[in-house]
């Protein structure tokens, strides 16, 4: 992990996308309809059920907790002991937390004043 805690974003313009091998010519000239269609034919990209969803667990919303205790990224990163990197990564929803940072970020909702007090820096 870099001490500054920072990542370096690539943005790419739509015109200049890493090349894939999806046919953007064919993919514009369908319809929404057959677009639909097309997904749903896919057997391993199929919509999930009530009761799949019933199972699932949210998983708690970082950017909204962290807005409500009205902190920066860096500050929240620094009072939970986060690297500011996976803080991002997490809001931008280019990763999910794991099972134990998902446990510290619901522990921070549900109370996060005894969370910065347990995880407050002490003076040697």
């Amino acid at each position: 992990m870099s001490k500054k805690r920072t990542s370096k974003v690539v943005r790419h313009s739509r015109n200049r996308l890493p090349s894939d091998k999806t046919d953007w010519g064919r993919l514009d000239a369908m319809t929404d309809d057959e677009v639909v269609a097309a997904a749903r034919s896919d057997p391993s990209a199929q919509p999930l059920t009530l009761e799949q969803l019933a199972k699932m667990r949210r998983v708690p919303r970082v950017r909204v907790v962290r807005q409500q205790l009205g902190m920066t990224q860096a500050e929240f990163a620094d009072a939970f002991h986060l690297p500011i990197t996976t803080l991002r990564d997490w809001e931008q929803h280019r990763s999910v937390p794991d099972a134990p940072a998902r446990a510290l970020l619901l522990a921070i909702e549900r109370n996060p004043k005894v969370m910065r007090k347990l995880l407050a820096d002490k003076a040697a």
